[in-house]
């Protein structure tokens, strides 16, 4: 592909989400940006939640992972089905019935303002390192791509995307999310069944041939038994279920669109319907994995080192044109959905959550501006720093973070909503501070400590219970009658 093509591919992208950010942002108010009104229809919410939920990290991270992992991603996937059940009949009927904007506003009526903020604070700590991890990896792709054929540094590619991602975001917001995310999805899709389609067409494999290749390939093994392996089944299927809950169901940036559905039912069967169509999509990318492989052998292509760089090797030097071009529009919409949307709730998070803002309408407008700006900006360092010590797979380097900043989060709604006691809610920052430092000694020191044994994705939960043994240390003993 020569540059001029890439050039052309990024302007017409962008141009038509430039279009649908127009024809969603008139008549735009606060309102618009952080709720979309509630009007969007539940199922073009679900449709374009697959895009954001695949992002980057299952683009190009779970094809080439299933060199060193097999299939035991899907494990960790299932556990995720459940946890969708859980976030649709526990979560969303309690966030509608309060009638949030941001849903940490649950913990300001249940503890108190401190863990309000707390949990607020964690939230944005969470989605900042998490969208930067998942931006990074799509500017990387690009600046292979193109930016590297002018000499333009990799900090110039990061500004740029990123900026364009502001333009279309800072005025309606999740409104325009809604349907942009819809674009995206479709390009994402398309990537995924047009790669695996040019693999079967170059390899002169039939659709029987493809399923038997796939099933007998020892890198579609699925399950792993052993205890002591981070792999293993009963750990990742339970890990998959509360990083679920904590990342989706207790994370702004996915409940604001749900948010945005007419009503609880609605949402609900957002929420169910997305669930399905996310398994199909892991599944697609996992089959594309294994052909990936198998294509690079057949034609004697190195493996690079990296498992994150084979599917771009590939798709942008092997497969033709077409190929390539639907490619680079997958993997800029991976990009654009997991930072568009981040950008929108991290501005909704700390408008809300930590400026409280309840001004005119006029000062409300230009503080969610400034908010948006300097979010970019931060996003924009975070992605920098990354990219100078970066030498892990992304789609490890994400969840392992996540479990760390995610699991104060998922114990402080744990606690609130299992049990009905009061805490000391002054101590609650320092209660979620401690647990994750508990859980990363763990995590370093779990193979040493307990016989081989070794932390998966489950440390998230550890993490929660370290959160929810402090905040039963801290509470307030009801007081007891005279009489």
């Amino acid at each position: 592909m020569t540059p001029i093509i890439v050039f052309s591919v990024i302007t017409g992208y962008f141009g038509l989400l430039m279009l649908i950010s127009y024809l969603t942002s008139r008549k735009s108010d606060n309102d618009t940006f952080f709720t979309g009104n509630r009007k969007s229809p539940w199922y073009l919410v679900a449709y374009g939640m697959v895009g954001a939920s695949l992002s980057g990290v299952t683009f190009i991270s779970v094809p080439g992972e299933v060199a060193n992992t097999g299939w035991t991603y899907l494990q960790f996937v299932l556990g995720n089905i459940v946890g969708y059940v859980i976030i649709a009949f526990v979560l969303i009927p309690l966030f509608y019935k309060l009638n949030l904007i941001s849903i940490y506003e649950y913990l300001k009526d249940r503890f108190g303002l401190k863990s309000y903020r707390t949990g607020a604070s964690f939230f944005l700590i969470s989605q900042t390192i998490g969208a930067s991890f998942r931006l990074f990896l799509a500017a990387i792709v690009l600046q292979i791509a193109f930016f590297d054929s002018f000499g333009i540094p990799f900090w110039v590619t990061v500004l740029v995307t990123i900026s364009l991602i502001w333009l279309y975001t800072f005025r309606g917001g999740i409104k325009t999310i809604v349907w942009t995310d819809t674009i995206q999805t479709t390009f994402l899709l398309l990537a995924v069944t047009i790669s695996i389609i040019v693999i079967l067409s170059q390899l002169n494999l039939s659709f029987d041939d493809a399923i038997k290749l796939v099933t007998t390939s020892p890198k579609s093994k699925l399950f792993e038994w052993d205890w002591l392996s981070d792999r293993n089944f009963f750990k990742t299927f339970t890990a998959g279920i509360f990083i679920t809950i904590a990342m989706n169901g207790l994370d702004q940036n996915v409940m604001q669109k749900n948010l945005t559905c007419k009503n609880v039912k609605d949402a609900q069967k957002n929420i169910l319907w997305f669930s399905i169509t996310f398994l199909i999509s892991t599944l697609l990318f996992l089959i594309l994995g294994v052909l990936l492989y198998q294509y690079a052998l057949a034609n004697n292509i190195p493996i690079p080192e990296r498992t994150d760089d084979l599917y771009p090797l590939l798709a942008l030097n092997y497969f033709g044109l077409l190929a390539g071009i639907v490619f680079l529009l997958g993997i800029i919409a991976a990009a654009f959905s997991s930072a568009d949307s981040a950008l929108t709730a991290l501005t909704t998070s700390f408008c809300i959550d930590i400026l409280n803002i309840r001004k005119t309408k006029t000062v409300q407008k230009k503080t969610r501006l400034y908010v948006h700006i300097g979010f970019t900006m931060l996003m924009f360092l975070v992605i920098i720093v990354f990219n100078s010590f970066n030498d892990a797979s992304v789609v490890s380097a994400v969840f392992k973070v996540a479990g760390f900043t995610y699991g104060p989060i998922l114990g402080l709604y744990s606690f609130g909503l299992i049990t009905r006691k009061k805490v000391k809610d002054k101590l609650v920052p320092l209660i979620c501070i401690i647990a994750p430092i508990l859980s990363i000694i763990l995590n370093y020191n779990s193979e040493k400590w307990f016989n081989g044994f070794k932390f998966g994705f489950e440390i998230l939960i550890v993490n929660a219970i370290l959160t929810m043994l402090g905040l039963w240390l801290i509470t307030i003993k009801p007081k007891t009658s005279l009489n």
